[in-house]
Order: structure tokens, then C-alpha cells, then sequence
């Protein structure tokens, strides 16, 4: 079979990650092989994001930018197909098909398992008609992942797994549930499969991921249901899996059970992102969440009962249409009271289809400003005190990647700080083992480190 060349460029978020490497163990038995550069492919597919402003703008500018490629590969007697996947192309495929005529193919996130045979009658429409106009934005989930192939490239040490998908919250700023559809959790024998896969290929970590992902609710095999703590259980008894992580939750979800396993499950790590969007119980009604921000404190209390040692990362929107300065001091006071190891903060920007994008009362944009800038300032704050709080101490850290300096390794530690650590003396390649590794300085974006005794070492399989 001849060798084709594939290039895909990944926005957003991490499923679109896992989601990524999907489509190329999909394309793989057609004859793909991933290339680093457009310039190399056969084929460009842009899996794309509809979470952050101007998302479609951008994905126009990149196919702009794709078209010129493909009319020069043209002229030399090649071909360049152009697919766009993702929420963008699920939200405006055929929008998109008219303003851009060089895509050739359009796809939603819940098609990519179908990619061949798209491909295919993309093909035959270029060589019948000199046009392709295929797109395929179902949003059935059911069989998604039942088609997708038994055999994966290997995702390396710290790797995606994702067991959930869509959202039946309908926050009132949110694309998701109109681009990823209605919430669906894979079997736990199905993510038992592919966890124990990954780590025969050498996965140490897996995060698993989800629009609502402690919303999961997948078939125990014993006629029952299992929820998320339930799930990370059996996972932590996989032998080699040594770190289980978790994204993103939804504060609704949060019950005793996950908590408890947060107790019990060593594997669990202490670091949880875990958005409130707001402070304030007005405007979180508003934005239909359906937690107050008393719920959220019990919910952390708890899980600091459980985990004493657990750090918590969040999502923040300011400026969300009739917010007055009273909700915005509210949310200072949450985040000067819970504490944060980091966080993610953005003015609130209208998403066109989603109930906020009609109100009237829009919060001026200079005000959005001042304030987005007053609360990463406290946000930041925050992030360097529990950076430099880390400095001394002795953290287990996967090893996962060279460093820029020679005998240097990166990884992350338990609290998903970047870690560099320098091991130039110690023989033997450590990547993709856990070490104890002792804090010296806190870097502009990361850590700095070295290894520590007694040394706690957990080989890759």
C-alpha cells in the first residue's frame, strides 16, 4: 500500500486531543503516516474548537492559508485533500462548505470513525465533478466508539482516555450540547480495555476525560451502572497504571462516592479542576450552572476532608450579560476563600445559538477588562504562593521527556506542575519512571528540581 502523509493541526480542548489520535489510528490501515507540516500531507485535517472567541475566524484564516498549498501541490501534479473536524465543523458545516470551497471534507466530532469512507466519496466527488461538498455532522454517539479500530499507536507516558462525552447541562454560555450532543459514558469494560492497552504501550498516567466527565454513567457489565469513583477503582487495579487523573468536572456531579474514592485511591492524584465559572448565586442561576457557591465550598470542604493534601484548579467567566460590580466582588471573595493552585479566566464573549448571546444587559467591554485583570491578579497571586510553597519539598515526578539542557528531564508532579530535573548523572534512561525528585526553584513557568533520596522508582512497562 502506498504511503500517504498526514498532517493534523488539534484546537482546544484535551479530548480533541484524544480525539486527534483517533482519527489517526482510523486512517492508519489506508496507508497514513503523521507528518509534522502541512507542506509534507496529503492530508489536513483541522480538528477544531468552538470554546473560545473568534474559534471559526481562525479556522478560516489557517484554510486560507491550507488553499494556497494545495493550488501549488496542484501544479506540480499532486493533490492536497483539506478536512475541517471538530465542534466548529459540527456548528457550521455548511457554512463553511460555501465560504471556503477549498475544504474538501466537513465533519462533527461524533463522525471521525467514518473518516475512510468519507474520504473515499470525497475522493470520487473530486475525480467526477472537480469538487468535493461532503459533510457528515451527525451527532449520534451510541456506536462511536465501537468502530473505532482494536489496534492504536502508542500515546506515551502520560496519555488521554476518553470515557464520556456531551452535556445535558445546557449552561446558557455554552456551545457543548449543541456541538457534542446529549451525554453518553463507554461501557467499563470497553475503558477498562483501552486503559489496560495503553499501558502495555507504555502509558504510565491516564486522564480521563469528558465534556461532564464525573457525570459518567456507564454499564458495570452486571446489569448496573457504575459512576466515576466506581470506574477509577477498577482502573487503579490495573497493574503499571500508576496516576489516574480526571477533567473536567462539573460541581452538580461531585458525589460521596467520587469523593470517597479521592480518600482511598492512592492513584487518584491531588489536583482537581473543578469550574465555578462565578461567585455569585445571581448570576450562576443565570447562567443556569444549578450549584450556588455554597454548594461549592461544601463540595471542596469535603474534598479536602477526604484529601487533605488536594489542590484545585477552576474555570472563571467575568463580565457574563448583567453582572454588576456586587457579583463580581462576590467572586473575589470565593477565590480569595477556596484558594487556588491555578486557574483559567476569560471575559465573557457571546457564543452565537446559546441563550446569553440574545441578552440585552451586555457588560461594557472596558468593564469586562478591569475586572478580568483585577481577578488574575489574585488568581496569579495565588498560582506563585502555591509554586513557591512547593520549594523544598520532595514530590514524585513522571519523567517524561528530554530538557532543553543536556542530562536534563521534564515531567509533571502530582499538582501538574511542569518539572525540569536535571539527571545528567544517573545511568540509564529514566523517561517514563516516577522519581522522587526534591524542589529547589520556582521557574517563570515551572519548576526546577533534583533527584532525591530515597529514590521511588516505577519503571515503564
Amino acid at each position: 500500500m502506498a504511503k500517504k502523509r498526514l498532517h493534523i493541526k488539534t484546537y482546544g480542548c484535551q479530548m480533541n486531543v484524544y480525539d486527534s489520535a483517533r482519527m489517526a489510528d482510523v486512517l492508519a490501515p489506508l496507508g497514513y503516516e503523521a507528518t509534522e507540516t502541512p507542506e509534507d500531507a496529503d492530508l489536513v485535517i483541522l480538528n477544531t474548537c468552538h470554546i473560545r472567541e473568534k474559534a471559526a475566524e481562525k479556522v478560516y484564516s489557517e484554510v486560507g492559508r491550507l488553499r494556497l498549498l494545495k493550488e501549488e501541490k496542484a501544479r506540480a501534479g499532486g493533490r492536497m485533500l483539506v478536512a475541517v473536524g471538530g465542534c466548529v465543523a459540527q456548528a457550521q458545516g455548511a457554512e463553511m462548505m460555501r465560504r471556503a470551497p477549498s475544504i474538501d471534507l466537513v465533519f462533527g466530532p461524533q463522525a471521525y470513525q467514518d473518516l475512510p469512507d468519507l474520504l473515499g466519496r470525497a475522493t470520487r466527488e473530486l475525480m467526477e465533478t472537480g469538487r468535493s461538498r461532503v459533510v457528515a455532522i451527525d451527532l449520534a454517539v451510541d456506536e462511536k466508539f465501537d468502530r473505532l479500530p482494536e489496534e492504536a499507536a502508542p500515546q506515551g507516558y502520560s496519555a488521554f482516555l476518553t470515557i464520556q462525552e456531551g452535556c445535558d447541562k445546557f449552561c446558557s454560555f455554552c456551545v457543548v450540547p449543541y456541538t457534542r450532543g446529549a451525554e453518553f459514558s463507554r461501557p467499563v469494560a470497553d475503558v477498562l480495555a483501552e486503559a489496560r492497552r495503553m499501558v502495555r504501550q507504555g502509558t504510565v498516567e491516564i486522564s480521563l476525560l469528558g465534556q461532564n466527565v464525573n457525570a459518567y454513567h456507564g454499564d458495570d457489565g452486571n446489569g448496573g451502572v457504575a459512576g466515576l469513583g466506581e470506574l477509577i477503582r477498577r482502573l487503579a487495579d490495573i497493574d503499571g497504571l500508576e496516576r489516574i487523573r480526571y477533567t473536567t468536572s462539573h460541581p452538580r456531579d461531585v458525589d460521596d462516592d467520587l469523593i470517597a474514592a479521592h480518600r482511598d485511591v492512592p492513584r487518584i492524584m491531588p489536583f482537581l479542576h473543578l469550574p465555578v465559572q462565578s461567585g455569585s448565586d445571581r448570576i450562576l442561576r443565570a447562567m443556569n450552572r444549578r450549584h450556588t457557591a455554597a454548594r461549592y465550598h461544601e463540595i471542596v470542604g469535603k474534598l479536602r476532608d477526604a484529601r487533605p493534601d488536594i489542590a484545585l484548579s477552576s474555570d472563571f467567566i467575568v463580565g457574563y450579560p448583567g453582572e454588576t460590580d456586587a457579583d463580581f466582588q462576590a467572586t473575589m471573595d470565593l477565590v480569595r476563600q477556596v484558594g487556588f493552585a491555578m486557574a483559567y479566566s476569560f471575559k465573557y464573549s457571546p457564543r452565537p445559538g446559546t441563550p446569553a448571546a440574545d441578552l440585552d444587559e451586555q457588560v461594557p467591554e472596558d468593564v469586562k477588562s478591569a475586572r478580568l485583570a483585577v481577578l488574575q491578579d489574585e488568581l496569579l497571586r495565588q498560582q506563585e504562593a502555591f509554586n513557591a510553597a512547593s520549594v523544598g519539598r520532595i514530590m514524585p515526578v513522571l519523567l517524561e521527556r528530554d530538557g532543553r539542557h543536556p542530562g536534563q528531564l521534564v515531567g509533571r508532579s502530582p499538582y501538574m506542575q511542569a518539572v525540569s530535573v536535571d539527571a545528567g548523572s544517573v545511568p540509564g534512561d529514566l523517561k517514563g519512571t516516577i522519581r522522587n525528585v526534591e524542589i529547589a526553584a520556582v521557574l517563570s513557568n515551572s519548576l526546577r528540581g533534583r533527584l532525591a533520596e530515597p529514590v521511588s522508582m516505577v519503571a515503564a512497562q
